[in-house]
């Protein structure tokens, strides 16, 4: 008999409910034990995600399990009469999720999803098979090629089925933003670099020639350089122990910050952020970029309070009205600091400075500005060197390297934890700004991925100031950057305390094993009611198992994330306790390289 057949062997039992899409199922009074055997396979029966199938001639309804109970259970649930044990029965729940069309061969199987024709009670549920399962996958992942390159990509296995390989759609999954969530140990590091490596491998059907991702990743850790070596370039923000292959300086001067990336930065999360601190710093930073675009003439060593900003020979009040102070225009710190100091710490009109509690916001304002500036972990933001220019900026993140590396891990593990929100905001910004200002042709040829790896560091779901700038900023992507050519996939263990408003613009999602209660709940908000049953199993997912639901994925399904190799992984393992026990303890040997790299 061919595929998709209406075949007594595979019938299971018959409809007795339909409600939405919902399905319930009285399985048949035959099934002495919970399998079936079809040609010599045996297929478990009322597994939770399995599938099953209704017949409606050429046509066919696809169902997910969502839940096995006795008719008894329901009867006490629903308050309804007991039932006699002799009378009872297996009750199997499952929602429909697409629907399709046997053709035969060649033409196979046209499948769609969602549901228009609903069953009847009575009619009988099939068993799929391993083969159709097959058939069902390849038929719901026919998607057609751009400019020469199919957006799929295979990405691991379908659970269940014959080996058929899963396959996402770059386009949806990049394109309509993607999150990957998972607890520790799930595997959620590997996914990522799964999806990465698959995009990579990628290649154009006609020359079979690599395509060239262009991909963004803020890695927290520094664990991701190990994964792929010469085909990424590595940002270091401050010299770190780890992966020494293809690395850069990472070079983002402050004179890229916003004001408020800059006050953030500089105000703190400890300290009151009173409008005359922020007011202190908007002036300065106006005026320091005035003097750099040549608008207002620097301060003079003498300057007092009162002393009025000299423009420019040709320049105008209206010129200092429209100048925008987030313009990103090189200036100098000297002249920010001289700014708090010498204008806005004085008294109008007079030389002497202002009283010790009226220039408390100020000095503390200069004590900050000169721990920054002589912290070593930032001078890849505190710098000053006239060889840096915005298009460098820029293209470190955007361009290739110079052995071709597309791939762009930004390593900000050396950096103080409190500048990781400023960092990232600045990173999301700059993005941001250069895709809006391409021309549509420039952005068809030139999309980027911004992969932000831990994101509920970055955009927790509370409204702490220290985070404000770049939950702001992860926020504008998630809703405006489809539309420039700017995707991002938020990578998380704890989903529950990533923002809603920015999970909930991602259109794709992959799930490993979650075994909090809250983050499966989290996740269930964000789902389909249809998907209930396949979110049921989040918590006895095997490592490198995951649900794949969303528009880059052909169809609701647990799938098995493809194995790497050991120099394709990330360098996140764990450490051994009882392997490092064995050994004995530190010496001064031991402990003397560490210290020195600590302190120095």
């Amino acid at each position: 008999m061919s595929q998709f057949d209406e075949r007594q062997d595979l019938r299971i039992g018959k409809i007795i409910e339909v409600s939405g899409e919902s399905i319930r199922v009285e399985l048949g009074a035959d099934l002495a034990e919970l399998t079936r055997i079809v040609e010599g396979r045996v297929y478990p029966i009322g597994q939770l995600g399995s599938i099953v199938k209704v017949h409606y001639g050429r046509k066919l309804l696809f169902a997910y399990v969502r839940l096995l109970r006795m008719r008894s259970e329901m009867a006490i649930e629903e308050g309804s009469a007991r039932i006699a044990p002799g009378d009872d029965s297996r009750i199997l729940e499952a929602d429909l999720f697409a629907q399709g069309v046997w053709r035969g061969a060649p033409q196979g199987l046209s499948i769609s999803r969602g549901v228009e024709l609903y069953p009847l009670p009575l009619q009988g549920v099939y068993l799929t098979t391993a083969e159709e399962l097959d058939a069902l996958f390849a038929a719901a992942e026919r998607a057609d090629n751009h400019n020469g390159v199919s957006p799929l990509v295979a990405i691991g296995t379908y659970v269940g089925s014959n080996g058929a390989i899963c396959r996402a759609n770059i386009d949806k999954l990049v394109g309509q933003h993607c999150a990957v969530l998972g607890s520790t140990g799930s595997g959620k590091s590997g996914t990522v670099a799964a999806l990465v490596h698959a995009m990579l491998n990628h290649k154009r059907a006609e020359t079979d020639e690599s395509i060239r991702p262009r991909i963004v990743m803020i890695d927290p850790h520094g664990e991701y350089g190990a994964a792929f070596n010469a085909q990424c370039q590595v940002l270091r923000a401050y010299a770190s122990a780890g992966h020494d292959g293809n690395t850069a300086e990472l070079r983002l001067p402050y004179w890229l910050m916003s004001g408020d990336e800059l006050r953030a930065l500089i105000i703190g999360k400890t300290e009151a952020e009173a409008t005359s601190q922020n007011n202190i710093v908007y002036k300065a930073l106006k005026h320091a970029r005035m003097v750099s675009a040549g608008i207002v003439t620097p301060l003079p060593d003498n300057a007092t309070g009162d002393l009025p900003e000299t423009l420019c020979a040709g320049k105008t009040q209206a010129d200092v009205s429209a100048f925008d102070r987030d313009k990103p225009v090189r200036f100098s710190l000297d002249e920010f600091e001289r700014h708090i100091s010498m204008v806005q710490g004085r008294k109008p009109a007079k030389t002497e400075l202002l009283s010790a509690s009226d220039r408390k916001s100020h000095d503390s304002i200069l004590d900050k500005l000169t721990v920054l500036r002589t912290d070593p972990r930032l001078q890849f933001l505190m710098r000053d060197d006239p060889t840096d220019t915005l298009s460098q900026s820029v293209l470190q993140l955007t361009g290739s390297s110079a052995g071709g590396a597309t791939v762009k891990i930004v390593d900000i593990s050396g950096a103080p934890n409190e500048v990781a929100g400023t960092l990232t905001a600045l990173i999301c910004r700059l993005l941001f700004n250069f895709k809006v200002w391409q021309t549509r042709e420039q952005r068809e040829k030139d999309p980027i991925l911004l992969v932000c790896e831990e994101a509920h560091r970055y955009v927790p779901d509370r409204g702490e100031a220290q985070y404000k700038e770049a939950q702001e900023a992860v926020r504008r992507i998630a809703k405006e950057g489809r539309k420039y050519g700017l995707g991002l996939m938020l990578v998380s263990q704890r989903p529950s305390d990533v923002e809603s408003t920015v999970l909930s613009q991602c259109n794709s999602w992959i799930i490993l094993r979650l075994t909090n209660g809250s983050d499966q709940d989290h996740v269930r908000r964000f789902l389909p009611d249809s998907l209930a049953g396949i979110t049921r199993m989040l918590s006895s997912l095997g490592r490198r198992e995951a649900v794949f639901v969303g528009e880059a994925a052909a169809l609701p399904a647990r799938i098995r994330i493809r194995e790497l190799g050991a120099d394709q992984l990330p360098d996140s393992n764990d450490i051994s306790f009882a392997g490092g026990w064995a050994y004995a303890p530190n010496d001064a040997a031991a402990v003397e390289p560490v210290l020195t790299r600590w302190t120095n």
